[in-house]
């Protein structure tokens, strides 16, 4: 099954932002669905974007799959080759990734995951529940250069 992500486009689609010069459209939303980058992210997680961000290697990307325009999906950046990104999931038992379908093109990747919000389980009745969930659900999503470097030695 494929990895897919459900996407909020700013106004404009797609790097709108970086047309109208708007900060607020350089940022989007980004639900993930499908399991291919746990334990980094979970089905059901919310990632905020940024559209036409610099990518580095061990970054965190949404990109239009290579074989299906229309899906998009959440990868990890690995390394830069001839032609585009080496990307890959972070769950080892999911192939749904470069492995697959090879180097991605630039113009593909579409943003780069800035921070990760975990819905939270069921209703929060008290403030010490809502600051606990709100804890451990909201992360900045940071390159994992451990990861590039423990694939790279593969």
């Amino acid at each position: 099954m494929p990895e897919r992500v459900h996407e909020r486009e700013p106004e404009g689609g797609a790097g709108a932002g970086q047309e109208h010069g708007g900060l607020l459209r350089a940022f989007g939303l980004a639900e993930v669905y499908n399991p291919s980058m746990v334990p980094t992210l979970r089905p059901g997680d919310q990632l905020v974007v940024r559209y036409g961000a610099v990518v580095r290697p061990g970054d965190v990307v949404v990109l239009r799959h290579p074989f299906r325009q229309d899906l998009l999906i959440v990868k990890r950046a690995v390394q830069r080759r001839d032609g585009g990104w080496w990307v890959q999931g972070d769950n080892p038992f999911v192939e749904n990734d470069s492995r697959e379908f090879g180097v991605v093109p630039d113009e593909l990747v579409i943003a780069r995951a800035w921070v990760r919000v975990r819905p939270p389980r069921g209703i929060q009745r008290s403030v010490a529940g809502v600051l606990a969930w709100a804890v451990s659900a909201v992360r900045p999503v940071r390159a994992a250069r451990s990861f590039s470097r423990r694939l790279r030695a593969r």
